[in-house]
This record gives C-alpha cells, sequence and structure tokens, in this order.
C-alpha cells in the first residue's frame, strides 16, 4: 500500500505524518512518498517527517523525491497539497483587491480566483499522471485549495476524488471538548460549499445543543471564534465557516484590511520559523507553532479519510464531494461540503436538510461563479474570466471587474500560461 503526498515539503507535512503513524496499526502502508519540486525544502520537511516515523519504528517506509513520476508510481492513494506561487502569490491575492476596494484573501473574492486560475490546470495535470502512473483505482485527496473549485475540476475531467477541508472537524473537536465528550460522540449538520458552509446542528448522541448554544452565553465565544455578530448567529440560527464573514461583513473586513497587516505576511514568517525549527536534529515531533499556521486537526481528517478510502472501514467524515441531490436547489454536477460514510468505493453523503432562502441563495451564486471559474482556468478565455468575475458576490460589478481582471492577469502572468 503505497501513499504519495504531492506538495510533501509544507509546512503543514509533519502534521500528516503523525497521523498516519498513529494509524499504521490500521492502514498498514509499506511505502510513503513525499514529492516536491523544491528539492532544498523537502530534505528539511522530510528530515523531520522521518524523525517522527522513526520513534515508531516506521522510517524505512518514508521517501523522498522530487520526480512527480515516481512519487505517483503504483499509489493507492495520492493527496495533494500546493500553493502555486507560494506566499508571493497569495500576497497578491491579499493585496491587490484592495487597490479596487474589495476584499483580499486567498479562497474567496477574487484573491480565490486568481489562486483558482493558477492551480487548477496544475492540479488536472498532476491528476493525469495519476491516471497514467497510479493503481487503478487510486484515490486523490484534495487539500489544496480552493479546494471546492478543484474537486469539481477533478471531477468533471472524470478523476476518481475527494476534497477535505478542516473547518468541519476543527468545529466537531472544539464543541466535543466545551460538552466534555469524545469528539465521535458529535455530529455536526454541516452543510454548503467549501468556505461556505453552516452549522445547523450539533448532536451529541443524538441530542441537538445548538439552540441552547446559541442563545446561552457560549453563544458569544462561538461568534468571536467565526467572527460573526452574535445577533447574526441566532438570526439565522446556524454557526456559519468563519469565511462567511467575508460576505456577511464585507465593508468592515475591507476597512480593516487597510490598516493591518495580511495574513500572507503573517504566514511567511511563521514558515520560516518552522523551517528553521524542523532542521534541528534532536526535533521528533510537530512543533505548538504548528498550531499557528492554521489546518488544525489536518492530520486527523486526512489520515482518517485515507484510512476510509483505503480499509473499508465505513468511518463518518466531512467531505467534498459531488451534490447528486444531497442539497436541495443545487445541480447534481456541484460539489457541496457534507456529512458522509467513506469506504473503498467513496463517499456516501448523509441527507441534508433543505437550504433555507438566504443561504441557499448565496450558494446557487457562488456554484455558478465555480463552474466559470473552471471554464476560465481550463481554457484562458478572457470573456468567460469577466464573467465569473461578474457571478462573484465578492465582485459584481463590471467597471471594477475589467481592469482587476487586467491587473489578476498581469500579476499571475508566469503562472498562468493559457491566458498569454
Amino acid at each position: 500500500m503505497k501513499i504519495a503526498v504531492i506538495g510533501g515539503g509544507s509546512t503543514y507535512t509533519p502534521e500528516l505524518i503523525e497521523g498516519f503513524a498513529r494509524r499504521a496499526d490500521v492502514l498498514p502502508f509499506t511505502e510513503l512518498v513525499l514529492h516536491d519540486i523544491n528539492a532544498d525544502r523537502l530534505e528539511v520537511v522530510g528530515g523531520l517527517a522521518r524523525r517522527i516515523l522513526d520513534r515508531d519504528g516506521l522510517a524505512d517506509r518514508l521517501k523522498l523525491t522530487t520526480s512527480r513520476t515516481e512519487a505517483v508510481d503504483g499509489a493507492s492513494a495520492v493527496l495533494i497539497q500546493l500553493r502555486i506561487g507560494g506566499q508571493q502569490a497569495r500576497m497578491v491575492d491579499e493585496t491587490l483587491p484592495g487597490k479596487f476596494g474589495l476584499l483580499g484573501q486567498e479562497t474567496t473574492g477574487p484573491g480565490g480566483f486568481a489562486k483558482a486560475l493558477r492551480t487548477v490546470p496544475v492540479v488536472l495535470d498532476i491528476a493525469d499522471e495519476v491516471v497514467r502512473r497510479a493503481e487503478p483505482d487510486a484515490w486523490i485527496v484534495d487539500f489544496t485549495n480552493p479546494v471546492g473549485i478543484v474537486v469539481r475540476a477533478l471531477l468533471d475531467a472524470g478523476h476518481r476524488a475527494l476534497g477535505l477541508c478542516n473547518v468541519a472537524i476543527g468545529f466537531q473537536r472544539r464543541l466535543a471538548r466545551q460538552f466534555g465528550v469524545e469528539p465521535e460522540r458529535v455530529r455536526l449538520d454541516h452543510a454548503g460549499l467549501n468556505h461556505l458552509s453552516w452549522i445547523r446542528g450539533v448532536r451529541v448522541d443524538g441530542v441537538d445543543h445548538l439552540p441552547a448554544l446559541l442563545d446561552g452565553p457560549a453563544g458569544e465565544a462561538v461568534a468571536r471564534e467565526v467572527d460573526a455578530p452574535i445577533e447574526l448567529l441566532r438570526t439565522i440560527r446556524a454557526i456559519p465557516s468563519y469565511y462567511l464573514h467575508y460576505y456577511y461583513c464585507t465593508d468592515q473586513t475591507v476597512h480593516e484590511q487597510r490598516t493591518g497587516n495580511t495574513r500572507a505576511a503573517e504566514v511567511l514568517e511563521i514558515e520560516n520559523t518552522l523551517l528553521d525549527m524542523y532542521r534541528d536534529p534532536a526535533l521528533n515531533h510537530k512543533p505548538e507553532l504548528l498550531e499557528q499556521r492554521g489546518g488544525a486537526y489536518y492530520s486527523e481528517a486526512a489520515a482518517g479519510l485515507v484510512t476510509s478510502l483505503l480499509t473499508d472501514d465505513g468511518a463518518h467524515h466531512y467531505v467534498d464531494l459531488r451534490n447528486d441531490g444531497t442539497i436541495a436547489g443545487l445541480p447534481d454536477e456541484a460539489v457541496v461540503e457534507v456529512p458522509a460514510r467513506v469506504g473503498r468505493s467513496g463517499a456516501r453523503p448523509e441527507p441534508v436538510a433543505p437550504l433555507p432562502p438566504e443561504m441557499l441563495g448565496l450558494v446557487q451564486a457562488v456554484t455558478a461563479y465555480e463552474v466559470l471559474t473552471i471554464e476560465a482556468a481550463r481554457t484562458g478565455s478572457r470573456s468567460v474570466a469577466l464573467r465569473a468575475l461578474l457571478a462573484n458576490p465578492l465582485v459584481r460589478q463590471w467597471d471594477v471587474a475589467v481592469p482587476l481582471l487586467d491587473e489578476l492577469l498581469k500579476a499571475n502572468e508566469k503562472h498562468l500560461p493559457a491566458f498569454t
């Protein structure tokens, strides 16, 4: 059983390695391959990965390579965790939209659009190599943002893929601590799109605690965590994903971005510090600083999902997959983020109650934007790219979309060969 990680030089990787090490008894992988195009970074991250695995006598199963062909050859599962253009491109995603009075963010709005244009062609190229080189029934698990768009592009191209985000599992763990129970006893009514989802039920042993949570003093802490007014949560009777504050509090967020530091700058500093720490030959575990990088519980979510796909354990996960009627009012071809049972044949979504109008309308608009963004990324069509920006609820305006697209294409020129 071979597992390949494309983008293995990511600072996230040590957490992922710990997740696989903890599951080695139920997920008996014989080879774990880390691939990255940056050989120096791969060596640093891979060194820590080897020391982590060595604690459990698993170091001989780890391989490092800059050859993508070698990485995916014969793999049973391929995890993709890329950032095309690195943190420098992210900096542009977060700052350039501000010139037009728009929100700057790496997965939503115009920044997320630019990231999708850079990312979709690369991931599709990787997926084609997986088809040629990996096992015939190999799974692609995507953690690369924007996850919903990337997964839909993969599925539209006929690939065997699921998407993964840590938002739901993060809330599950947080609420489990609050209620003093094991995480497995907490089930979330989590539904929507990736980075555009709501929790409309928090069931512990079948009893929904969300109404009391929202109306009680603990609701204030939840509201602060998702950066939204408690009155908003109580009005919609749900906990929105943190990313929804970009839609619910757009003007406030744009104002804050004019005067504050970018998240990209913060992450770049954290990454540099982490890489220095990873070079320490005495370090054999993920450092606490990694929690500030983002992606908390990634190891649990990713290792657990791969385990289900390769061992058919039928476990409960929150994944990104085809809608196929799961959320009423969305096309079957849309990619949604919902609870599911996962086995070798893939994910079977659990029933989801219809979204209320204010949620469904936003999800429908963003779904339309995603369709156009994938087409623009694959074809390099300027007209389709403009239509995508017009469909994006955080852009919309023609007199902004035209000059915005010009600057986005210029800033990302070396990563967008389809548009040249």
